[in-house]
């Protein structure tokens, strides 16, 4: 065996001594052929993988073999096929400077030498993973660090398996395949790009100089409310100075689309969202986009999808809502707000006890219980065993928040916080959905009241749909067990995914895209980390 004298100038370090035996693993085994000689090039590629153990095993099991930089026909149509996949990396909305493909061009003109060739190879390598993963699962890595609340897990594919994949398939067809291939992301897509031709148009058009307007008045700012609503499709264009019936459905539509109470006056409420720049909203799609790289992955044939923005739970059977109702979610203190993940609803329970969380007991019932013994009498005390403690042995002045011993909890009845059901999905942040004696919440346009669980309008019929799979009389079975006055669990014998999501920016399959209002101030978070990941938006010209 002959062997090319080398010091192998481009190791460094561990990672460096992992590679060199990696080399000389192969040369023994005879994986290069009895006369084999290390090639510069191999060596190049064997020194710019070794920092980065997915790229060090993908190239070690090649035996330092390129994939990008040869000037086969293989090679030739990847580097087609991702030059074009980097060409449409805005539309992804992904951070361009970091895709460019012109860069990537001069890059593959500039590698003359067999080392520049090498270490080039490895660098495609680690710039597909990155634009793989970023258009296919999200360029957030760990989206609980921009927010506290959304304890949702990326969907990460495997990098050396990734890698692994494309090698022995049709690039083309491989990079198509990495993107949410759901109408949601097709559809959100589109409308990015519809907002772009818009700003680069200049945008909306000047925003409306008033607080308020209602049907009947006419002037300056009403020309200035029906331009805008031009502007953004809801309405023909008109000359008309007046807030006449066109312009009342226009603002009546638009309100529609944005969660506002759809009476076709344009109150303070209106006219701010009106006024918010075509920029703002092309920021609240890219945002969306994201979001739905995060959930690229099955969601379940059957599953119930919770929008929080929306204030809205849907159960979803083949990609079509099958039943909605609306919802309250949580409050917008930081300790009261809604989390955002996926679980599984495994059973419901029918008259439930509500077994107030430690968090209630003590930051809201301690004081009255200091204040007044037989505060919040429908509750019970108990002690760590679940025994019930009566009131008058108890000196409540005693304890603080960590010093309290004792839990509280409501018993099954129709003023019961809970209601009459709950929907269980166990996890570790005590959120579920159920029902709630407080109705008149659901008339507000804004729902955001609660600890933390999304509390339903409609919680018997959500009952029905989530049973009527299981047996032929949902109404008739949930309701002899409701008569019992008893806490009963019923199984789900199909268990159904829950998806708790936030989305301001959402599509239909008919018609435009709707807003909601950042409630929670989290779209603004991760549009600044995506900013600072690269991601820009187009300037309104003039």
């Amino acid at each position: 065996m002959t062997f090319a004298r080398t010091s192998l100038p481009y190791l460094h370090g561990r990672s460096a001594l992992i590679a060199l035996v990696g080399v000389c693993l192969l040369l023994a085994t005879g994986a290069w052929g009895v006369e084999t000689r290390i090639t510069v090039y191999q060596q190049a590629v064997a020194a710019e993988a070794a920092k980065d153990p997915a790229l060090a095993a993908f190239y070690r099991e090649r035996g330092y073999k390129g994939i990008w930089t040869g000037r086969g026909g293989r090679d030739a149509s990847r580097r087609r096929a991702f030059l074009a996949a980097l060409g449409k990396a805005g539309s992804h909305a992904l951070p361009l400077k970091r895709y460019d493909p012109e860069m990537v061009r001069a890059a593959l003109r500039s590698a003359r030498t067999p080392a520049e060739r090498g270490r080039l190879e490895v660098r495609m390598s680690r710039l597909f993973l990155q634009y793989a993963q970023d258009v296919q699962s999200g360029i957030i890595r760990e989206p609980r660090r921009i927010d506290s609340g959304i304890v949702r897990k990326t969907p990460r594919r495997d990098r050396l398996k990734l890698l692994q994949a494309f090698a022995g398939s049709s690039p083309a067809g491989f990079l198509k395949a990495l993107p949410p291939k759901s109408p949601e992301y097709v559809r959100l897509m589109k409308a990015g790009l519809q907002l772009e031709r818009k700003i680069a148009r200049g945008g909306f058009g000047p925003q409306v100089p008033a607080r308020s307007l209602k049907p009947g008045q006419s002037g300056g700012a009403v020309v200035a409310l029906r331009n805008r609503l031009t502007a953004m499709g809801y309405m023909r264009r008109s000359r008309s100075g007046t807030y006449d019936a066109r312009l009342q459905k226009a603002v009546q539509l638009f309100q529609h689309e944005h969660g506002l109470p759809a009476n076709g006056i344009a109150d303070r409420a209106t006219i701010a969202e009106i006024n918010r720049p075509a920029r703002y909203r092309l920021q609240q799609v890219v945002v969306a986009m994201e979001r739905e790289r995060w959930l690229n992955f099955r969601r379940g044939k059957r599953h119930v999808l919770v929008n929080i923005t929306d204030f809205t739970a849907k159960i979803i059977d083949d990609g079509k809502i099958t039943f909605e109702t609306r919802a309250v979610v949580g409050a917008t203190e930081d300790d009261r707000r809604t989390p955002e993940f996926s679980d599984v609803m495994e059973f419901m329970v029918v008259n439930p006890t509500w077994n107030v969380p430690r968090s209630i007991t003590v930051k809201e019932y301690l004081p009255l219980l200091k204040r007044n013994p037989n505060a919040v009498s429908h509750l019970q005390l108990v002690d760590a065993q679940g025994r019930r403690v009566g009131r008058s042995g108890v000196d409540f002045t005693r304890y603080d928040e960590r010093s309290f011993p004792f839990n509280m909890k409501e018993p099954p009845s129709r003023s019961n916080a809970l209601g009459l059901v709950k929907f269980m999905f166990p996890n570790p942040y005590n959120i579920y959905l159920h029902d709630t004696p407080a109705k008149k919440l659901f008339g507000h346009s804004v729902r955001a009241y609660s600890h933390g669980c999304i509390r339903l309008q409609r919680p018997f019929d959500f009952a029905y749909a989530l049973l009527r799979p299981q047996m032929s009389n949902p109404e008739d079975h949930f309701q002899k067990v409701l008569a019992t006055g008893r806490e009963t669990t019923i199984p789900l014998k199909d268990p159904v995914p829950v998806h708790l999501i936030y989305r301001t920016a959402f599509t239909t399959a008919k018609g435009r895209v709707q807003f909601r209002r950042d409630i929670y101030g989290r779209d603004a978070k991760i549009f600044r980390a995506l900013s600072r990941a690269g991601v820009a938006l187009p300037e309104v010209r003039g």
